[in-house]
């Protein structure tokens, strides 16, 4: 009796030395992956994903710069045009000859009333309702209609805010046409922006952070104070300076509320009327004949700058803050 063979034992027809199987049949090849007849290799598959990948990055950097090739001739243009008109006189003075020559002065002091005014408003009633959304409400009904709320809110034009805006500060308070209808109208305003990036700053802060304090007996609220608000502080800075922003540049809140058609000096009080340069651009653009254009390129150029010179100090704070106390992802 002859003892099985290997082949045998393995089911009778694996294959054998030289690749016979014990039926004498010849085995099959055994393929690899990427070496089979009809596929590709392994460095013809690399290749594909090499170019592909160039590809794609080729593309995202022509729509980067697609995007910000009008940023670029905006930019350029104002610099060219609004550039002669920069002057010390032209930052000092008032408007003269019907606002045909002369300086905007007031006009700058008026943004930055409005602007401070707004963001005493916007900030603490924003950083207040974020922080009570993020780390108090219940997740019901009444907080998720409230987060609607205030998405919608952002979304609403701004001219809406300056009828608004005119109808409740300016006529049923009889505050009249004044720096402080205007800082709440634009408080108002820019109050969701603040309220949402609170919020969402409040929520990036880790769960683990909020845990140890806790842990260690602290209350509810120095859990808030003291580790809370300094890891959301970048966050809510850049949505503070966001609101700043827009509500430096907003023309159609300010034209029903505050904004003065010509005014060479400073306002004395707050219940007296503004000039604005958003406004004061507006007015030179389609009210003043035969204004110089050099003047409306400037008074541009100057509200550009001012706008970009608070996106760069936040940009600047929120690295050093984000140096000093840290941040994490985790949730």
């Amino acid at each position: 009796m002859r003892s099985p063979s290997i082949a045998g034992r393995r089911g009778g027809d694996g294959p054998g030395p030289g690749g016979w199987t014990a039926r004498g049949r010849r085995a099959p090849p055994v393929l690899r992956p990427g070496h089979g007849p009809g596929r590709p290799s392994q460095d013809g598959l690399a290749a594909v994903k090499r170019w592909r990948q160039r590809a794609a990055f080729a593309v995202l950097g022509a729509l980067t710069l697609l995007v910000l090739a009008p940023l670029a001739l905006i930019v350029a243009y104002l610099v060219v045009g609004g550039l002669p008109a920069i002057s010390w006189e032209f930052l000092t003075r008032g408007p003269s000859n019907m606002m045909r020559s002369g300086g905007i002065f007031p006009a700058i002091a008026g943004t930055f009333l409005l602007v401070t005014g707004a963001s005493l408003v916007a900030v603490p009633l924003g950083v207040a309702a974020g922080l009570y959304l993020s780390e108090y409400a219940r997740p019901t009904l009444f907080t998720r209609l409230v987060r609607l709320a205030v998405v919608n809110l952002a979304g609403v034009p701004s001219v809406v805010y300056g009828l608004f805006g005119l109808s409740l500060f300016v006529v049923f308070l009889r505050m009249g046409v004044s720096v402080m209808a205007g800082s709440l109208t634009l408080g108002l305003l820019v109050l969701p922006v603040v309220i949402s990036s609170t919020e969402e700053a409040a929520r990036n802060v880790p769960q683990s952070h909020r845990h140890a304090s806790l842990a260690l007996g602290a209350t509810r609220w120095s859990t808030v104070r003291h580790v809370v608000i300094p890891g959301a502080a970048p966050g809510i800075l850049t949505g503070i300076i966001l609101a700043v922003s827009r509500s430096a540049g907003e023309t159609a809140p300010i034209m029903f509320t505050a904004a003065a058609f010509f005014l060479p000096r400073l306002p004395g009080s707050p219940f007296d009327p503004v000039m604005a340069l958003p406004y004061h651009l507006y007015v030179l653009s389609t009210e003043v004949a035969r204004a110089d254009p050099t003047l409306r390129l400037g008074t541009a150029l100057v509200l550009l700058t001012l706008v970009l010179l608070s996106n760069l100090l936040a940009i600047v704070l929120r690295a050093r803050m984000r140096a000093r106390y840290g941040g994490g992802d985790e949730t």
